[in-house]
């Protein structure tokens, strides 16, 4: 009788073992980890979240105080109003505080709820391309870059338009390329170095505006047209895509985008975002601004890839300054600015992960 006893208790304890395994199992399979995502302090009640992380030192001082003196040269006006939030965080990292010390200069630290609830905040990359181009039309180089129209009240065209020559014969063009993704790639970024392979110097081309038609992202169009798959998904993966198409097949694709970004030449000038204020790569993102202000600085816990955009768990701790938007950066997402030309291209086209993100402010 006791070996039943024992043996029916034994059953029994397998049993409530398998169903919290099971529950468990359930309970976390609608929490992903293969972009980085972490769920380590639960989910979090407010947007911002007052907390005192207990993180790494972030590894880009030296390059955050390159990004602070730009904005105090660049742009006085938004210095002066950061300014308070600056010279306590120089003091912070004079005095080698931790960053659960940030109390001690005046400061305090608002871990973001990211777009899940449990701290995930989602980060791209975003670089300034090298483009080749020429001042005149040839018969490879044939893909115009278009300056702002003169605003004269009317709808401007909207891409599938302008891509079937409505600006044509306007004096718009201000240099022709030899690939249509470039183009695309550059207005993605917002701005390029144009290359015009005679002996000049790169030109930097900046955003010059835009047809104000809808924005629609190729990235998700090509997941719910079964050509990439949505964890796959990237600006990498989107150009490997269009590698292997026509013109045709590209142009379908991309005109179902209406909007369209024009440039302004500039010369011998740096890279700057919407703040009018040179980027320094890996301390500036871009961000909403109806959530987190121009000129936010920002703590950014971010997953390390590798040179073939896999994700093996380390990450390093980055002091970054809010100085840029974007159209597709909306909510609790940042692009973080990552240099200039093919490497940090390669890097920018992989980062479609997540992040924990704290908010430094009095």
């Amino acid at each position: 009788m006791k070996e039943n006893i024992r043996y029916y208790r034994f059953y029994f304890l397998c049993i409530l073992f398998i169903l919290f395994v099971l529950f468990f199992i359930l309970k976390n399979s609608n929490k992903p980890t293969n972009q980085g995502q972490q769920y380590k302090d639960g989910e979090l009640s407010l947007p911002l979240n007052r907390n005192h992380p207990q993180l790494n030192i972030p590894v880009n001082i030296s390059d955050y105080i390159i990004q602070i003196e730009k904005i105090k040269l660049s742009s006085p006006a938004l210095y002066r109003k950061n300014e308070h939030i600056y010279k306590a965080i120089n003091e912070w990292i004079e005095r080698s505080l931790k960053t659960d010390e940030f109390y001690k200069v005046g400061l305090n630290s608002y871990e973001m709820a990211g777009q899940d609830g449990y701290g995930n905040v989602h980060l791209t990359g975003y670089y300034t391309p090298i483009i080749k181009a020429r001042h005149q039309p040839t018969e490879e180089f044939k893909y115009p870059i278009y300056k702002m129209p003169t605003d004269n009240g009317e709808q401007l065209p909207d891409r599938e338009q302008i891509y079937n020559g409505s600006l044509t014969g306007q004096g718009l063009e201000i240099a022709y390329s030899n690939s249509l993704m470039d183009n695309f790639t550059m207005e993605v970024q917002g701005s390029a170095y144009i290359d015009f392979e005679d002996g000049s110097p790169l030109v930097f081309f900046c955003y010059g505006g835009k047809n104000n038609h809808s924005y629609s992202s190729i990235g998700r169009l090509l997941v719910e047209q079964g050509e990439i798959k949505k964890e796959n998904i990237s600006m990498q993966s989107i150009k490997d895509w269009a590698k292997n198409q026509n013109e045709e097949q590209l142009k379908s694709l991309l005109i179902q985008n209406r909007s369209f970004i024009f440039f302004k030449p500039q010369h011998n000038a740096e890279v700057k975002g919407a703040a009018s204020v040179p980027l320094v790569a890996n301390a500036s993102i871009a961000s909403d601004k109806s959530l987190i202000p121009i000129g936010s600085v920002v703590l950014v816990d971010v997953p390390l890839l590798d040179d073939n955009g896999k994700y093996h768990g380390k990450r390093e701790i980055r002091l970054m300054v809010a100085l840029d938007v974007g159209g597709a950066i909306k909510g609790h997402h940042f692009d973080l600015y990552l240099g200039i030309g093919e490497k940090p291209g390669k890097l920018a086209g992989y980062y479609n992960h997540y992040g924990r993100a704290w908010v430094i402010k009095p």
